[in-house]
């Protein structure tokens, strides 16, 4: 029984090969995720003798090349929660962090824990490019909100008030009326030295080149508010140049976000779970496209328990002895970019209140006078076990 520990890096890996007892077959050494040293790598760990089985930990994107080759060459392949490696066998008052003392602390894990590894599967390459298409969009919209904080806060500076004013809602290539607006009336000067009538033949011809809806109601309190609120830097090229670059930057990340998030709806759409994934409440094609990048296959989580602790938002009983605590935190140990989309579902629930499971349930937790995280958390816990059971039967039905 040969227990392979891999302590995976950008780039390559160390190795060590563990047997029963504490026994070091192999000390530790250095791997590079290259072809021919992996390919060595494989070659010699078919020639042990007796079971050979690779672990290793889930480090982000680095371990797919190592776990991907070694898999495709026929070895047993399991790859950890990270969590599980770092809190086993930590029971020495000598801390030592190597990558040789944790290679062999995988490898040793893989002993204790040899009948409940579990093997590696090759994921399907169209949810890969999906994943990474989800969080490219995250990247770029968390990039995208600071930009817009920043265009806003020079605003208040240049145009104090004019945000506030436009309400439309962000078009499909991804502009919005307040930042374009910004780009042409960058100050509040660039208005009020206009007469009123001079300002709505300019600001029609505006909103009929840039594609916006014209409104003279609209016009009048942009007009209004040039005269009223006190510009705190001046009207000069170097002002001009600072909104202008603020505004070209947002723009470039909200186009390239359309694009992508376009894309992503593309690739969503071709999965079999699409269609039942679309139809639960609180869900619309954005957040449907990313609950299928983040959560995968659902066949692969065994049960509904398996899948909230992938979430990190269960809460596993606590109780010994006389003990049962009660009201216990959740992990929060799984994917924080699944928590943040199934965060937005349950807001989704709440505003627009539909007929739904899970919406009642979380009104009803609502009702008893629990805390905001405590019933938004537990509606994340009962939307997604809903969704482990409607994607069950629709994958069952079109089987």
């Amino acid at each position: 029984m040969n227990a392979v520990g891999v302590d995976v890096s950008k780039g390559w890996s160390m190795i060590a090969v563990m047997q029963p007892g504490g026994v070091i077959a192999v000390k530790p050494y250095k791997v590079l995720h290259t072809v021919s040293e992996l390919g060595n790598l494989a070659e010699f760990l078919k020639s042990l003798s007796g079971e050979t089985r690779v672990i290793m930990e889930n480090t982000g994107n680095y371990h797919y090349p190592i776990a991907q080759y070694l898999h495709e060459q026929g070895l047993y392949v399991s790859v950890v929660q990270a969590k599980l490696i770092h809190d086993y066998d930590n029971n020495s008052l000598r801390k030592v962090k190597t990558d040789k003392a944790d290679a062999k602390k995988i490898g040793k894990y893989g002993l204790a824990n040899w009948s409940e590894l579990r093997r590696y599967e090759s994921e399907d390459e169209t949810r890969k490019i999906l994943k990474c298409y989800s969080r490219q969009y995250e990247l770029y919209s968390k990039t995208k909100t600071k930009l817009k904080n920043n265009l806003a806060a020079l605003l208040e500076m240049t145009f104090p008030g004019i945000k506030g004013i436009f309400t439309s809602p962000v078009r499909d290539d991804g502009h919005e009326k307040w930042i374009d607006f910004a780009e042409t009336f960058w100050h509040s000067k660039c208005v009020g030295i206009l007469s009123r009538s001079k300002f709505y033949d300019r600001y029609r011809k505006w909103c009929c080149k840039n594609k916006y809806r014209y409104s003279q109601s609209k016009a009048d309190e942009i007009y209004e508010i040039s005269q009223t609120y006190i510009s705190t830097i001046p009207k000069n090229e170097l002002t001009q140049n600072l909104i202008k670059m603020a505004v070209a930057q947002i723009n470039a990340v909200a186009e390239s976000q359309a694009t992508l998030l376009h894309s992503m709806k593309e690739i969503a759409q071709s999965m079999p779970e699409w269609k039942a994934v679309i139809e639960m409440c609180g869900v619309g094609e954005t957040l449907a496209a990313q609950l299928i990048a983040e959560i995968g296959d659902i066949t692969r989580f065994d049960r509904k328990q398996s899948l909230t602790a992938f979430a990190g938002v269960d809460s596993p009983p606590n109780q010994s002895g006389q003990k049962d605590a009660q009201g216990k935190s959740v992990t929060k140990s799984g994917s924080a970019h699944l928590r943040r989309i199934l965060f937005l579902v349950t807001r989704c629930l709440l505003v627009h209140k539909p007929n739904d499971t899970v919406y009642h349930f979380i009104d009803k937790k609502r009702s008893e006078g629990k805390l905001y995280l405590v019933y938004m958390v537990a509606g994340m816990n009962k939307f997604l076990r809903v969704y482990y059971g409607r994607l069950n039967e629709h994958l069952r039905l079109i089987t």
